[in-house]
């Protein structure tokens, strides 16, 4: 079985590239808190939009979707979920808030981690939730053609619960004594969580709920305004292959787990980039409407979208997005390019 080392292999981790990350991590940090006391109302409305992104892009990373209307409908709990997908969804909302309520409270131990699938599929029918596989499982790469390629196999079904309580004891302990940055163990803790693969169904949304909750844990919770689930599914293809190549001879603990760590570091760091910029932008919000909309159009290179400037600006309106989209586009600073769901606008 994988040993589940805390102590020695995070060592080889620290090159000089990880070490400036994460220097630049404690420093976003810093600044998060200064941001937390003076930009209250900016934040909740920031809240409220990463709610919706991270509940969306979650799911749709393992195929669950619904529209846009019925999203934001079912994470602000206006209506009751009607078919499967919508039962996923609304079970990954109400795990998420968990997390964002209590994570200090939220140790990572085997109980809570089975009671937190259990609550991801509290809308199911289906018996599998909060509980471990009870077969084993692969996980695979499916072709065009149908067919499938074997990637990884996970822990056996009845090695499963010694995996976990092995890594979480070996992690928590790891916190305890301090050795090392919270922000380096992480990803190694998600790395193996992902190998052990535990549940028939839901891996890959509990690892990103895992994610969120020891980030929150180790104090950076930057994840509560900007989605990092929205964050991987953008990048995903670059998700996929650092996985893959930090999971290759995981079984014999001959695994590099330096290319996870550093896409994960790098999520972490963009979703900072992003909540400063924000936050920065909203707080000008002495401008008028249209003039922010105007001032985010010119700061942004390439193309932008209604959707784009409605997460940037959620405190505005559609109507007065549409409104000052279509003046910008009547005195010639913007063009329209693309129809439908692919229209954009870009600067002249």
């Amino acid at each position: 079985m994988h040993e589940f080392d805390f102590i020695n292999r995070p060592k080889d981790l620290l090159t000089p590239e990880v070490v400036s990350i994460l220097t630049r991590l404690h420093e976003c940090r810093g600044r998060q808190e200064l941001f937390i006391e003076a930009e209250a109302d900016v934040l909740t409305a920031l809240l409220e939009v990463a709610k919706i992104q991270s509940t969306g892009s979650s799911n749709r990373i393992e195929g669950i979707y619904t529209t846009d209307e019925r999203l934001n409908a079912l994470v602000q709990e206006k209506v009751k979920p009607r078919n499967r997908n919508e039962e996923e969804i609304s079970g990954y909302r109400d795990v998420l808030a968990t997390i964002h309520e209590s994570y200090e409270y939220i140790a990572p131990r085997p109980n809570n981690i089975l009671q937190l699938h259990r609550d991801l599929y509290s809308f199911s029918s289906s018996a599998v939730g909060g509980v471990y596989k009870n077969s084993d499982n692969i996980i695979a790469e499916k072709h065009a053609d149908g067919t499938e390629t074997v990637r990884f196999r996970p822990v056996p079904a009845f090695q499963t619960a010694d995996a976990m309580l092995n890594l979480c004891t070996r992690f928590n302990d790891a916190i305890e004594a301090g050795t090392y940055d919270p922000l380096l163990l992480m990803p190694v803790f998600i790395l193996d969580f992902l190998c052990i693969h535990p549940f028939n169904d839901g891996n890959g949304r509990m690892s990103r709920l895992l994610t969120l909750l020891l980030l929150y844990r180790a104090g950076f919770i930057v994840g509560k305004y900007i989605s990092i689930e929205m964050l991987i599914e953008k990048s995903k293809d670059s998700y996929y292959e650092a996985l893959q190549a930090s999971s290759q001879n995981w079984h014999e603990n001959g695994n590099d787990y330096l290319p996870f760590l550093k896409y994960m570091l790098g999520v972490v760091v963009k979703a900072y980039n992003e909540f400063e910029d924000r936050v920065e932008y909203m707080h000008h919000r002495k401008m008028s409407k249209a003039d922010r909309i105007k001032a985010l159009i010119e700061k942004t290179p390439g193309k932008i979208s209604k959707k784009d400037i409605a997460m940037a600006c959620p405190d505005i309106s559609v109507t007065t997005i549409e409104r000052t989209l279509a003046e910008l586009v009547a005195t010639g600073f913007i063009e329209k390019v693309g129809v439908g769901r692919a229209s954009a606008y870009v600067k002249k």
